[in-house]
Protein backbone atom coordinates (compact mmCIF):
# COMPACT_ATOMS: atom_id res chain seq x y z
CA UNK A 1 0.00 0.00 0.00
CA UNK A 2 2.97 2.43 0.87
CA UNK A 3 4.18 1.67 -2.66
CA UNK A 4 1.01 2.51 -4.12
CA UNK A 5 1.51 5.28 -2.59
CA UNK A 6 4.96 6.41 -3.27
CA UNK A 7 4.47 5.92 -6.73
CA UNK A 8 0.98 8.20 -7.00
CA UNK A 9 2.98 10.83 -5.22
CA UNK A 10 5.55 10.63 -7.74
CA UNK A 11 3.29 10.57 -10.32
CA UNK A 12 1.53 13.72 -9.57
CA UNK A 13 5.26 15.41 -8.83
CA UNK A 14 5.71 14.32 -12.85
CA UNK A 15 2.30 15.89 -14.18
CA UNK A 16 1.18 19.06 -12.77
CA UNK A 17 -1.59 18.35 -14.68
CA UNK A 18 -3.44 15.86 -12.61
CA UNK A 19 -3.93 18.22 -9.99
CA UNK A 20 -5.86 20.05 -12.05
CA UNK A 21 -8.02 17.45 -13.22
CA UNK A 22 -8.58 16.36 -10.11
CA UNK A 23 -9.44 19.15 -8.84
CA UNK A 24 -12.07 19.85 -11.45
CA UNK A 25 -13.29 16.34 -11.64
CA UNK A 26 -14.43 17.18 -7.29
CA UNK A 27 -16.11 20.06 -8.14
CA UNK A 28 -18.06 18.37 -10.99
CA UNK A 29 -18.77 15.54 -8.58
CA UNK A 30 -20.10 17.99 -6.10
CA UNK A 31 -21.81 20.14 -8.54
CA UNK A 32 -23.59 16.89 -10.00
CA UNK A 33 -24.43 15.33 -6.33
CA UNK A 34 -25.64 18.29 -5.01
CA UNK A 35 -27.99 20.09 -7.75
CA UNK A 36 -28.57 17.52 -10.71
CA UNK A 37 -30.26 14.71 -9.27
CA UNK A 38 -33.22 16.00 -7.95
CA UNK A 39 -36.95 14.48 -7.71
CA UNK A 40 -39.56 15.88 -10.09
CA UNK A 41 -42.04 18.13 -9.34
CA UNK A 42 -45.09 16.86 -10.25
CA UNK A 43 -47.73 19.69 -11.09
CA UNK A 44 -51.52 18.38 -10.34
CA UNK A 45 -54.41 19.18 -8.45
CA UNK A 46 -53.24 18.32 -4.75
CA UNK A 47 -54.87 15.67 -3.04
CA UNK A 48 -56.70 14.86 -6.44
CA UNK A 49 -57.81 11.46 -8.07
CA UNK A 50 -54.58 11.77 -10.56
CA UNK A 51 -52.34 12.98 -8.31
CA UNK A 52 -53.27 9.79 -6.16
CA UNK A 53 -52.87 8.23 -8.93
CA UNK A 54 -49.48 8.81 -10.42
CA UNK A 55 -48.14 8.43 -6.92
CA UNK A 56 -48.96 4.90 -6.32
CA UNK A 57 -48.97 3.24 -9.07
CA UNK A 58 -45.53 5.30 -10.49
CA UNK A 59 -42.84 4.72 -8.75
CA UNK A 60 -40.74 6.41 -10.71
CA UNK A 61 -41.67 10.49 -9.78
CA UNK A 62 -41.01 9.69 -6.71
CA UNK A 63 -37.55 8.67 -6.79
CA UNK A 64 -34.32 11.37 -7.47
CA UNK A 65 -33.94 11.36 -11.48
CA UNK A 66 -30.47 10.75 -11.69
CA UNK A 67 -29.25 12.18 -15.48
CA UNK A 68 -26.39 10.92 -17.34
CA UNK A 69 -23.30 12.30 -15.48
CA UNK A 70 -21.20 12.74 -18.28
CA UNK A 71 -23.90 14.40 -20.43
CA UNK A 72 -27.12 16.26 -17.84
CA UNK A 73 -27.25 19.44 -19.92
CA UNK A 74 -30.11 19.85 -22.24
CA UNK A 75 -28.56 20.01 -25.15
CA UNK A 76 -26.26 17.21 -24.51
CA UNK A 77 -29.75 15.14 -23.16
CA UNK A 78 -31.23 15.99 -26.86
CA UNK A 79 -28.62 15.08 -29.23
CA UNK A 80 -27.25 12.08 -27.37
CA UNK A 81 -30.35 9.75 -27.20
CA UNK A 82 -31.07 10.31 -30.58
CA UNK A 83 -27.04 9.09 -31.22
CA UNK A 84 -26.71 6.51 -28.52
CA UNK A 85 -30.05 4.90 -28.33
CA UNK A 86 -30.70 1.97 -30.37
CA UNK A 87 -34.02 1.08 -31.36
CA UNK A 88 -35.42 -3.33 -30.70
CA UNK A 89 -35.23 -4.69 -34.42
CA UNK A 90 -38.53 -6.29 -35.10
CA UNK A 91 -40.93 -6.28 -37.58
CA UNK A 92 -44.29 -4.89 -37.61
CA UNK A 93 -47.43 -7.28 -37.22
CA UNK A 94 -49.24 -5.53 -40.14
CA UNK A 95 -48.67 -2.07 -41.80
CA UNK A 96 -52.32 -0.56 -42.80
CA UNK A 97 -52.48 2.22 -45.23
CA UNK A 98 -55.57 4.02 -44.54
CA UNK A 99 -57.71 5.91 -46.85
CA UNK A 100 -59.03 9.43 -45.17
CA UNK A 101 -62.08 11.38 -47.40
CA UNK A 102 -60.37 14.30 -48.72
CA UNK A 103 -58.31 11.08 -50.76
CA UNK A 104 -55.24 11.61 -48.03
CA UNK A 105 -53.74 8.50 -47.13
CA UNK A 106 -51.74 7.69 -43.31
CA UNK A 107 -50.19 4.52 -42.62
CA UNK A 108 -50.49 2.29 -38.78
CA UNK A 109 -47.82 0.22 -38.15
CA UNK A 110 -49.73 -2.66 -35.83
CA UNK A 111 -47.48 -4.41 -33.67
CA UNK A 112 -48.14 -7.09 -30.05
CA UNK A 113 -47.37 -10.73 -29.53
CA UNK A 114 -49.51 -12.73 -31.73
CA UNK A 115 -49.51 -15.68 -29.50
CA UNK A 116 -51.35 -12.96 -27.26
CA UNK A 117 -53.22 -11.08 -29.88
CA UNK A 118 -57.13 -11.04 -29.18
CA UNK A 119 -59.60 -8.49 -29.81
CA UNK A 120 -60.04 -7.34 -26.73
CA UNK A 121 -56.31 -6.88 -25.80
CA UNK A 122 -55.71 -3.23 -24.60
CA UNK A 123 -54.44 -0.75 -27.43
CA UNK A 124 -51.73 2.25 -27.19
CA UNK A 125 -51.90 4.44 -29.95
CA UNK A 126 -48.38 6.27 -30.48
CA UNK A 127 -47.89 9.29 -32.41
CA UNK A 128 -44.40 10.43 -33.01
CA UNK A 129 -42.75 13.95 -33.02
CA UNK A 130 -42.47 16.41 -35.95
CA UNK A 131 -41.02 14.13 -38.46
CA UNK A 132 -40.77 10.80 -37.01
CA UNK A 133 -42.16 7.41 -37.98
CA UNK A 134 -42.54 4.17 -36.80
CA UNK A 135 -38.96 3.74 -37.83
CA UNK A 136 -37.87 6.16 -35.36
CA UNK A 137 -35.15 3.89 -32.09
CA UNK A 138 -37.51 5.94 -29.86
CA UNK A 139 -41.20 4.76 -31.09
CA UNK A 140 -39.79 1.57 -31.86
CA UNK A 141 -38.52 1.26 -27.26
CA UNK A 142 -42.11 2.34 -26.81
CA UNK A 143 -43.60 -0.14 -29.28
CA UNK A 144 -41.57 -2.79 -28.05
CA UNK A 145 -42.12 -1.73 -24.45
CA UNK A 146 -46.19 -2.16 -25.07
CA UNK A 147 -46.04 -5.49 -26.58
CA UNK A 148 -43.99 -6.65 -23.69
CA UNK A 149 -46.45 -5.41 -20.91
CA UNK A 150 -48.68 -7.86 -22.81
CA UNK A 151 -50.89 -5.23 -24.94
CA UNK A 152 -51.02 -4.12 -28.49
CA UNK A 153 -49.18 -1.17 -30.32
CA UNK A 154 -50.20 0.84 -32.78
CA UNK A 155 -48.06 3.58 -34.33
CA UNK A 156 -49.87 6.45 -36.74
CA UNK A 157 -47.51 7.84 -39.30
CA UNK A 158 -48.64 11.05 -40.30
CA UNK A 159 -49.59 11.87 -44.28
CA UNK A 160 -45.98 11.38 -46.30
CA UNK A 161 -44.38 9.91 -43.34
CA UNK A 162 -42.99 6.31 -42.19
CA UNK A 163 -43.87 5.10 -45.91
CA UNK A 164 -47.29 6.43 -45.69
CA UNK A 165 -47.75 8.40 -49.59
CA UNK A 166 -48.55 11.89 -49.78
CA UNK A 167 -51.48 11.63 -51.98
CA UNK A 168 -53.30 14.75 -51.97
CA UNK A 169 -51.57 18.25 -51.20
CA UNK A 170 -52.11 18.27 -47.76
CA UNK A 171 -49.79 17.51 -44.76
CA UNK A 172 -50.36 17.79 -41.27
CA UNK A 173 -49.99 20.44 -38.14
CA UNK A 174 -50.14 20.68 -34.30
CA UNK A 175 -53.30 22.64 -34.40
CA UNK A 176 -55.16 19.77 -37.34
CA UNK A 177 -56.76 16.94 -35.53
CA UNK A 178 -59.07 15.84 -38.50
CA UNK A 179 -56.77 12.90 -39.49
CA UNK A 180 -56.32 11.96 -35.62
CA UNK A 181 -59.65 11.89 -35.44
CA UNK A 182 -60.27 9.37 -38.51
CA UNK A 183 -57.50 6.79 -36.81
CA UNK A 184 -59.01 6.89 -33.45
CA UNK A 185 -62.57 6.24 -35.06
CA UNK A 186 -60.84 3.42 -37.14
CA UNK A 187 -59.28 1.43 -34.84
CA UNK A 188 -62.22 1.92 -32.02
CA UNK A 189 -64.74 -0.09 -34.94
CA UNK A 190 -61.36 -2.58 -35.36
CA UNK A 191 -61.08 -3.58 -32.29
CA UNK A 192 -64.24 -1.95 -30.75
CA UNK A 193 -63.80 -4.07 -27.51
CA UNK A 194 -60.46 -3.15 -26.70
CA UNK A 195 -59.50 0.04 -24.23
CA UNK A 196 -57.52 2.33 -25.44
CA UNK A 197 -54.80 4.43 -24.70
CA UNK A 198 -52.62 7.14 -26.24
CA UNK A 199 -48.83 7.85 -26.21
CA UNK A 200 -47.94 11.30 -27.92
CA UNK A 201 -44.48 13.06 -28.31
CA UNK A 202 -43.68 16.73 -29.12
CA UNK A 203 -45.63 17.58 -32.41
CA UNK A 204 -47.59 14.08 -32.07
CA UNK A 205 -48.67 15.01 -28.02
CA UNK A 206 -49.57 18.27 -29.17
CA UNK A 207 -51.95 16.82 -31.34
CA UNK A 208 -53.26 14.36 -29.40
CA UNK A 209 -53.50 16.90 -26.38
CA UNK A 210 -55.41 19.19 -28.92
CA UNK A 211 -57.95 16.27 -30.15
CA UNK A 212 -58.36 15.47 -26.32
CA UNK A 213 -59.25 19.14 -25.47
CA UNK A 214 -61.67 19.63 -28.37
CA UNK A 215 -63.50 16.24 -27.74
CA UNK A 216 -63.66 16.72 -24.36
CA UNK A 217 -66.09 14.40 -22.39
CA UNK A 218 -66.45 12.01 -25.14
CA UNK A 219 -62.61 11.50 -26.03
CA UNK A 220 -62.65 7.60 -26.36
CA UNK A 221 -59.14 7.25 -24.23
CA UNK A 222 -59.00 5.42 -21.17
CA UNK A 223 -55.95 7.86 -20.78
CA UNK A 224 -53.38 9.40 -22.47
CA UNK A 225 -49.87 10.32 -22.21
CA UNK A 226 -47.45 13.37 -23.55
CA UNK A 227 -44.27 14.17 -23.68
CA UNK A 228 -41.92 16.97 -24.37
CA UNK A 229 -44.66 19.00 -25.73
CA UNK A 230 -44.29 22.88 -26.40
CA UNK A 231 -46.94 24.10 -24.36
CA UNK A 232 -46.67 28.02 -25.88
CA UNK A 233 -45.36 27.57 -29.73
CA UNK A 234 -44.86 30.96 -29.98
CA UNK A 235 -42.43 31.40 -27.12
CA UNK A 236 -40.80 28.07 -28.53
CA UNK A 237 -40.49 29.13 -31.77
CA UNK A 238 -38.53 32.08 -30.70
CA UNK A 239 -36.26 30.18 -28.20
CA UNK A 240 -35.18 27.86 -30.81
CA UNK A 241 -34.22 31.20 -33.03
CA UNK A 242 -31.68 31.72 -30.64
CA UNK A 243 -27.95 31.44 -32.34
CA UNK A 244 -26.94 28.03 -30.72
CA UNK A 245 -30.22 25.83 -30.54
CA UNK A 246 -30.92 27.35 -34.41
CA UNK A 247 -27.52 25.66 -35.20
CA UNK A 248 -28.42 22.71 -33.23
CA UNK A 249 -32.01 21.83 -33.86
CA UNK A 250 -33.88 24.47 -35.78
CA UNK A 251 -31.76 24.24 -38.94
CA UNK A 252 -31.78 20.52 -39.26
CA UNK A 253 -35.77 20.15 -38.48
CA UNK A 254 -36.45 22.57 -41.03
CA UNK A 255 -34.33 21.48 -43.35
CA UNK A 256 -36.15 17.96 -42.72
CA UNK A 257 -40.01 19.39 -43.48
CA UNK A 258 -37.95 21.61 -46.81
CA UNK A 259 -36.66 18.24 -48.20
CA UNK A 260 -40.52 16.73 -47.70
CA UNK A 261 -41.66 19.53 -50.03
CA UNK A 262 -38.92 19.48 -52.71
CA UNK A 263 -39.69 15.53 -52.82
CA UNK A 264 -43.41 16.53 -53.80
CA UNK A 265 -43.41 19.67 -55.38
CA UNK A 266 -45.70 18.96 -58.11
CA UNK A 267 -48.19 18.57 -55.46
CA UNK A 268 -48.26 22.06 -54.56
CA UNK A 269 -47.21 24.15 -57.20
CA UNK A 270 -50.37 25.26 -58.47
CA UNK A 271 -50.95 26.49 -54.98
CA UNK A 272 -48.18 27.76 -53.10
CA UNK A 273 -44.84 29.60 -53.57
CA UNK A 274 -42.66 26.38 -53.54
CA UNK A 275 -39.46 28.03 -54.21
CA UNK A 276 -40.34 30.79 -51.40
CA UNK A 277 -41.11 27.84 -49.24
CA UNK A 278 -37.77 25.67 -50.19
CA UNK A 279 -35.70 28.62 -49.12
CA UNK A 280 -37.15 27.95 -45.70
CA UNK A 281 -33.85 27.81 -43.44
CA UNK A 282 -36.06 27.38 -39.45
CA UNK A 283 -39.16 26.05 -38.44
CA UNK A 284 -40.97 29.62 -38.59
CA UNK A 285 -40.27 30.30 -41.71
CA UNK A 286 -41.80 27.18 -43.08
CA UNK A 287 -44.31 27.62 -40.83
CA UNK A 288 -45.13 31.06 -41.96
CA UNK A 289 -44.40 30.13 -45.68
CA UNK A 290 -46.29 27.00 -46.20
CA UNK A 291 -48.36 25.18 -42.57
CA UNK A 292 -50.27 28.36 -42.12
CA UNK A 293 -51.67 28.36 -45.56
CA UNK A 294 -52.11 25.36 -45.91
CA UNK A 295 -54.13 25.22 -42.43
CA UNK A 296 -56.11 28.85 -43.24
CA UNK A 297 -54.66 30.34 -41.21
CA UNK A 298 -53.94 34.63 -41.41
CA UNK A 299 -50.38 34.14 -40.17
CA UNK A 300 -48.10 31.53 -38.57
CA UNK A 301 -48.70 33.37 -35.28
CA UNK A 302 -52.37 32.33 -35.85
CA UNK A 303 -51.84 29.00 -36.26
CA UNK A 304 -49.43 28.95 -32.81
CA UNK A 305 -52.45 30.30 -30.73
CA UNK A 306 -54.81 28.07 -32.24
CA UNK A 307 -52.08 24.89 -31.90
CA UNK A 308 -51.37 26.15 -28.09
CA UNK A 309 -52.20 23.80 -25.15
CA UNK A 310 -51.34 25.96 -21.86
CA UNK A 311 -54.92 27.84 -22.34
CA UNK A 312 -56.98 24.64 -22.52
CA UNK A 313 -56.52 22.71 -19.64
CA UNK A 314 -59.34 23.13 -18.84
CA UNK A 315 -60.93 21.64 -22.11
CA UNK A 316 -58.91 17.93 -20.50
CA UNK A 317 -61.86 15.79 -18.92
CA UNK A 318 -59.64 12.28 -19.35
CA UNK A 319 -57.02 11.39 -17.17
CA UNK A 320 -53.98 12.61 -18.72
CA UNK A 321 -50.08 12.50 -17.86
CA UNK A 322 -47.35 14.49 -19.14
CA UNK A 323 -43.85 14.68 -19.12
CA UNK A 324 -41.51 17.81 -19.15
CA UNK A 325 -38.32 18.81 -18.75
CA UNK A 326 -37.15 22.10 -17.23
CA UNK A 327 -34.38 22.64 -19.11
CA UNK A 328 -36.45 21.57 -22.66
CA UNK A 329 -35.10 23.86 -25.30
CA UNK A 330 -38.29 23.62 -27.49
CA UNK A 331 -40.53 24.22 -24.20
CA UNK A 332 -39.40 26.30 -21.95
CA UNK A 333 -40.31 25.83 -18.25
CA UNK A 334 -42.26 28.96 -17.73
CA UNK A 335 -44.43 27.75 -20.51
CA UNK A 336 -45.63 25.23 -18.75
CA UNK A 337 -49.05 26.24 -17.11
CA UNK A 338 -48.57 24.75 -13.60
CA UNK A 339 -51.37 26.19 -11.63
CA UNK A 340 -53.79 25.97 -14.50
CA UNK A 341 -53.26 22.13 -13.70
CA UNK A 342 -53.10 22.52 -9.83
CA UNK A 343 -56.64 23.20 -10.65
CA UNK A 344 -58.19 20.45 -12.76
CA UNK A 345 -57.89 17.18 -11.60
CA UNK A 346 -58.10 15.43 -14.92
CA UNK A 347 -54.12 16.09 -15.48
CA UNK A 348 -50.72 15.91 -14.43
CA UNK A 349 -47.42 17.20 -15.50
CA UNK A 350 -44.01 15.39 -14.31
CA UNK A 351 -41.10 17.87 -13.95
CA UNK A 352 -37.45 16.91 -14.31
CA UNK A 353 -35.12 19.50 -14.26
CA UNK A 354 -32.96 18.02 -16.35
CA UNK A 355 -34.06 15.65 -19.56
CA UNK A 356 -33.68 18.30 -22.84
CA UNK A 357 -36.19 17.42 -25.42
CA UNK A 358 -36.99 13.87 -25.80
CA UNK A 359 -34.04 13.14 -23.61
CA UNK A 360 -34.21 11.79 -20.04
CA UNK A 361 -31.14 10.01 -20.51
CA UNK A 362 -29.89 7.98 -17.24
CA UNK A 363 -27.46 5.52 -16.35
CA UNK A 364 -24.01 5.25 -17.60
CA UNK A 365 -24.28 3.94 -20.96
CA UNK A 366 -27.89 5.08 -22.00
CA UNK A 367 -28.44 2.90 -25.17
CA UNK A 368 -32.04 1.78 -23.89
CA UNK A 369 -34.66 2.63 -21.68
CA UNK A 370 -34.44 5.90 -19.93
CA UNK A 371 -36.68 7.16 -17.29
CA UNK A 372 -38.96 8.65 -20.12
CA UNK A 373 -39.48 4.75 -21.13
CA UNK A 374 -39.67 3.67 -17.84
CA UNK A 375 -42.49 5.87 -16.73
CA UNK A 376 -44.33 5.39 -20.08
CA UNK A 377 -44.07 1.30 -18.99
CA UNK A 378 -45.58 2.04 -15.18
CA UNK A 379 -48.58 4.64 -16.31
CA UNK A 380 -49.65 2.36 -19.62
CA UNK A 381 -49.58 -0.82 -17.52
CA UNK A 382 -51.10 1.33 -14.33
CA UNK A 383 -53.98 2.40 -16.55
CA UNK A 384 -54.91 -0.69 -17.58
CA UNK A 385 -54.16 -2.80 -14.48
CA UNK A 386 -55.96 -0.21 -12.21
CA UNK A 387 -58.22 1.96 -14.52
CA UNK A 388 -61.30 0.93 -12.56
CA UNK A 389 -59.91 3.67 -9.94
CA UNK A 390 -59.47 6.37 -12.26
CA UNK A 391 -63.08 5.65 -13.77
CA UNK A 392 -64.43 5.53 -10.37
CA UNK A 393 -62.81 9.23 -9.82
Amino acid sequence: MHDLWVKFHNLVNESPSIPILFGLGTVYLSYYLLYVGKKPYIAAKQGGYLQKFVLKYCPSVQKKFWPTFWCFEARAQTILRALLQKGPKFDYTESEPLSLPDGGQVKLDWYCDEKKDDPKQPTVLILPGLTGSSDDCYIRIFVKITADLGYRAVVFNNRGNGGAKLMTPRTYCAADTADLEQVVSHISKKYKDAPLMAMGISLGGMILYNYCARIGGDCPFVGAMIVSVAWNPIKSSLTLEKPLDCFLFNRMLAKSLVEKIQKNMEMFEDQFDVGHILKSSTIREFDERFTSKMFGFASCEAYYQQASLHDKIHQIKIPVLSLNAADDPFSLLETIPVKEMEANDNIACVITSHGGHIGFLDGLWPRRHTYMNRLYAEFVQAVFSHGDELVQS
